[in-house]
């Protein structure tokens, strides 16, 4: 949702949560101290009182004892902090730690981590810019049910750590980022050891794994528990990965990852408003939407007129007093400018019959200030609804907004007071609203501004009391349906969205760095900003879980935000449709929409012809038309090969037929011009492709690609370019799956252009030679003419037999080779069937031609 303002608010009448003491300490001991003492600054800050994130000057430590260590301890919630420490109170004293001691941010910077339980942690002394001695524990909890207390580790190591005592199962928590099943902790040790530990699946200490006793030696307690056994002996300890209760070694695999029915799905996010207007009053509505499906996904996968895309993302769509609807007045009844719930209920029917899974906006954050629970709290202080906002009798400051004598708090704007979900009714209530619409048919829900939720004292955002309701709110929807997708407006760094898509609260978010990424890379004509941020989404996220996009509803329109350039469009197309994640597609990004401004500029409606009112509406439009809609609309464009909307189709099409863009594991490829060339692999069982594309100014020719490793089998690959369809040659792998240096045969690679290389063991390829004879045709769809491509084809003549839709045989050609170039110039506009015989093999392809 757009942020009417930002501000960091003193929130008040909230709960506090339970905080724990975390002791910072550092050795200073090699350093000359700055007058204005010694620092710390992180993301622990607001939490602990000092106003801002990030402040090098608020967080001093201090040196008593005059013994060159300096310290403070604060105050807050368990969770995993990063931080630094500053020799001075400006960012031109930080320290850089070592990597192999911190966590690297991708540009550069290193940060500390650490991680806190339920009880107090007082951390060891590090020299300043230094390493103590790290240990990284690990453990694969594969087959393992994790519990909802998730899982840690203990040992006779923790009191040398700073924490209170040792064999504590609740001190230190493991986290699985990235989705691999490998949950792991660093833990900081003051000098090397030899030590004993367990892990524990939960937080108590009945909940501890049983240690085989082929690598396990009696913990010493008294309780012939076994335990396993770690020597300390360098600076940086890694722990092999085990498998939990075994003495097995289990590291995670490159293709160990579980995909679902989303990462099948190519996403359309849909104002209603502004897409079709069936009855005239200026407004888009569900019956218009209904006759727009066809356009959407007809679902028929033989024809190509439609969009292909296979789930939609309605925009708030419950009833609301204004235009955009993100401020809701009954959570359990349709928006009436878009139509009936009967309504609502035939278009997810006509949704549902085609293929396309549907998903509604949920604002969980507030609702609007003329929904019954809010004028009923603000009636009187006894009202059943006033614990479902946050009410004061002074005025706390910003956020805060007077109302029958009382401030309420609404983060956005006085018209959206924030719920509170301390109340254990609104709870109830949302949760009921949630199954409600489950109920209906809904495939699952997009969630807005949901790293507000609950508010922390100074903390408004990334609270673990707002990861706490989204775990609730994941039980609730699983219960009704275990498909459901959910997926969250975070809109943050990496970083911090990441613990949004773990420990069963939301299954994607959406990836802002990444559309960032896309967005500089592109404009600078250099691949570097792209190339990292992918790196660090792939390790940091779950396997694929976010969602990718080139704009939204509260951004500038990326047509206009790379300046009107086709070529530029066309290449951000083709990168975001082949990346790993959760494509979405804002509507209207497909024809070249543009739009910038206000928020209702960002949303106008939606160009379907050159005609009146681009055939939105045969009434007056709720908000002007685009100037560019004259060239820019969905009829120009599906007669026109080459445009757009045609590009989009085409790339649907081929992330739909390909499971490895759809499924795939990412592996970066290397080039020897890595500033202008981006490439990367997507690898799904024994499928891969390459995507190559040239961000730079000018062709880039003989392209060579290095790839390191990968879990396909060694052998010779046959190479294709699915978008053109054109032989790109052969590849050998090694018995690592990889390839060094490899030239891919194929024309120079054009400015701003893509290649999608297809990788076909050749083994594979001759069993389908034997099944029939191997066609392909580009482009298709055709103009004015089409190239004819025979792969595996006996010597000889070749016969091709056109025939229509109707199949009716037109013409007859004899042809010789294995290249050839038909006219299609004459050819009437529709669909047609190409039958070719050389000797005993047969093929048949499909063939648009447009004029």
């Amino acid at each position: 949702m757009k942020h009417l303002y930002l501000a960091a608010c003193l929130l008040l009448g909230s709960l506090a949560a339970h905080a724990v003491p975390l002791t910072f300490r550092v050795d200073m001991s090699q350093q000359t101290v700055a007058s204005s003492g010694v620092h710390v600054a992180g993301n622990f800050q607001a939490a602990a009182g000092f106003g801002g994130d990030w402040n090098p000057a608020t967080t001093l430590l201090t040196d008593p004892d005059n013994d060159h260590i300096y310290e403070v301890t604060v105050d807050v919630p368990a969770g995993q902090y990063l931080y630094k420490f500053v020799n001075g109170n400006a960012w031109g004293g930080a320290e850089l730690p070592p990597a192999s001691c911190g966590v690297a941010d991708g540009g550069g910077n290193v940060n500390r981590q650490a991680t806190l339980g339920s009880t107090a942690l007082r951390l060891t002394a590090v020299p300043f810019g230094g390493c103590p001695t790290l240990v990284t524990f690990q453990v694969n909890m594969r087959g393992q049910t994790v519990t909802r207390a998730g899982v840690h580790v203990m040992g006779n190591f923790q009191t040398l750590a700073g924490y209170a005592t040792n064999w504590d199962p609740t001190a230190i928590a493991l986290t699985d980022n990235n989705g691999d099943e490998i949950y792991e902790a660093q833990v900081a040790l003051p000098a090397a050891g030899r030590f004993l530990y367990r892990f524990v699946n939960g937080s108590t200490p009945g909940a501890a794994e049983t240690v085989p006793a082929t690598c396990g030696l009696d913990d010493g307690r008294g309780t012939g528990s076994l335990a396993r056994v770690l020597n300390a002996t360098s600076a940086v300890n890694t722990v092999p990965a085990v498998c939990y209760g075994t003495c097995q070694n289990c590291g995670p695999g490159l293709d160990t990852y579980t995909t679902h029915w989303w990462n099948d799905a190519v996403f359309y996010e849909v104002f209603v408003r502004s897409f079709y207007d069936s009855n005239g009053d200026g407004k888009g509505d569900f019956a218009g939407l209904t006759q727009k499906l066809d356009y959407l996904n007809d679902g028929n996968p033989n024809t190509t007129s439609d969009l292909g895309v296979t789930a939609l993302w309605l925009m708030p769509m419950m009833e609301s007093p204004s235009y955009h609807g993100y401020d809701v007045s009954n959570y359990k009844a349709t928006e009436s400018d878009y139509g009936t719930m009967a309504e609502f209920e035939a278009f997810m029917a006509a949704a549902h019959q085609r293929g396309i899974k549907v998903i509604i906006d949920l604002v969980l954050n507030h609702s609007s200030d003329q929904h019954p629970w809010f004028t009923q709290a603000a009636s009187s202080a006894t009202s059943p609804y006033r614990d479902w906002y946050r009410w004061s009798a002074t005025n706390p400051g910003a956020g805060w907004y007077l109302r029958n004598g009382s401030y309420y708090y609404g983060y956005f704007y006085s018209g959206m007071p924030d719920l509170n979900w301390r109340s254990p009714g609104l709870k109830a209530a949302m949760w009921d609203v949630s199954r409600f619409w489950l109920a209906k048919g809904v495939d699952g829900y997009r969630l807005d501004a949901v790293k507000y939720l609950v508010e922390n004292g100074s903390t408004i955002e990334n609270t673990p009391e707002t990861f706490s309701v989204l775990e609730q709110f994941h039980d609730s929807v699983r219960a009704v349906n275990p498909q459901a997708f959910t997926i969250g407006e975070a809109w943050s760094s990496t970083p911090q969205v990441v613990p949004y898509v773990v420990n069963q609260r939301l299954d994607a978010c959406f990836e802002f760095d990444l559309s960032a990424a896309i967005v500089s890379s592109l404009s600078a004509g250099n691949a570097a900003a792209l190339r990292t941020q992918l790196a660090t989404v792939d390790a940091a996220y779950p396997r694929l879980q976010y969602g990718t996009f080139l704009s939204n509803h509260d951004q500038n329109r990326i047509f206009g935000t790379l300046g009107n350039d086709m070529a530029r469009m066309k290449q951000a197309a083709a990168l975001y449709l082949t990346m790993p994640g959760v494509p979405f597609l804002y509507y209207g990004e497909e024809v070249g929409m543009l739009g910038t401004g206000v928020d209702e500029d960002k949303r106008k409606p939606m160009q379907w012809t050159a005609g009146s009112n681009a055939g939105f509406t045969s009434g007056s439009p709720w908000r002007a038309l685009n100037s560019n809609y004259a060239q820019y609309n969905v009829a120009t464009e599906q007669a026109d090969p080459a445009s757009l909307l045609n590009h989009y189709k085409k790339l649907i099409g081929l992330r739909t037929a390909q499971a490895a863009l759809r499924k795939g594991y990412y592996l970066a490829v290397t080039t020897p011009t890595p500033a202008t060339l981006l490439s990367y692999a997507r690898v799904f069982n024994q499928e891969a492709v390459l995507m190559v594309s040239n961000l730079g100014s000018s062709a880039a020719s003989g392209t060579t690609l290095s790839m390191p490793l990968s879990t396909l089998p060694a052998g010779t690959y046959q190479v294709t370019e699915l978008y053109s369809g054109q032989t790109a040659g052969t590849v050998t792998l090694d018995a690592q799956g990889g390839f060094s240096s490899w030239a891919v045969s194929l024309p120079a690679l054009g400015a701003n252009q893509t290649w999608l290389l297809r990788l076909t063991s050749t083994a594979t390829a001759a069993k389908a030679a034997k099944a029939g004879l191997a066609l392909e045709l580009y482009p298709n769809p055709a103009a004015q003419q089409v190239q004819l491509s025979l792969r595996n084809a006996p010597a000889g003549p070749v016969q091709v037999q056109v025939y229509d839709a109707q199949g009716r045989r037109l013409r007859t050609l004899d042809l010789s080779g294995a290249a050839h170039t038909l006219d299609t110039s004459t050819w009437a506009d529709g669909v047609y069937f190409l039958r070719v015989q050389a000797g005993k093999a047969v093929g048949v392809q499909r063939l648009v031609v447009t004029h």
